[in-house]
């Protein structure tokens, strides 16, 4: 995982005044407010492995400041934890995967997706001739409109309501991925 930081808009002196006035009612007050949380926020980032703890704490400050104009009047509560709230998507944000940094997957070997094909046709033939017949006519055809369109049919057909139908196809579908994956197992170990 990449460290990315989306750095907020530049700390003027008026959001810094309003940071004040929302940490406390006079500047020795809210100046030893605006210490605690600072502290108590690198301290959140370090115990959740950030590499810069500081600069993630004063990120979080930043985006608090440039918004407390707003939160003067409407905010109620400690505003300590409107901090660690902007704190917890900073840090989202900063251990975010870089997309472009990401390893390409190396395909499957032809011989991994033959056992894959065997197993499934394996438990394919283990299912009832109904649920096989019913997952088949499930997941066929193309997406959208159609695929709807098909799947309430399917269900008139066979006199069940359209929420049935998906349990239904959910639960085969679940038995057989659990059989497929015992098949592939046991071919892996054997």
């Amino acid at each position: 995982m990449t460290v990315r930081r989306q750095k907020g808009a530049a700390l003027t002196r008026e959001s810094w005044e309003n940071l004040l006035s929302f940490l406390g009612p006079d500047s020795e007050t809210a100046g030893r407010k605006y210490e605690e949380i600072r502290v108590r926020l690198i301290r959140v980032f370090a115990c959740r492995g950030a590499t810069e703890p500081e600069e993630l704490a004063d990120e979080t400050i930043n985006r608090v400041a440039n918004k407390s104009g707003s939160l003067l009047d409407s905010y109620v509560g400690d505003p300590a934890l409107y901090f660690l709230g902007v704190a917890r998507l900073v840090l989202h944000e900063s251990v975010r995967p870089d997309p472009v940094g990401l390893p390409i997957p190396e395909p499957d070997p032809w011989e991994e997706k033959e056992t894959l094909d065997q197993c499934l046709e394996l438990c394919m033939d283990k299912l009832t001739p109904k649920n096989r017949a019913l997952i088949l006519d499930y997941y066929r055809g193309e997406k959208g409109g159609a695929k709807i369109d098909r799947r309430r049919q399917l269900a008139e057909r066979l006199g069940i309501r359209l929420n049935a139908l998906r349990i239904r196809a959910h639960r085969i579908r679940g038995n057989l991925q659990g059989c497929v994956s015992e098949c592939v197992a046991s071919n892996a170990a054997g």
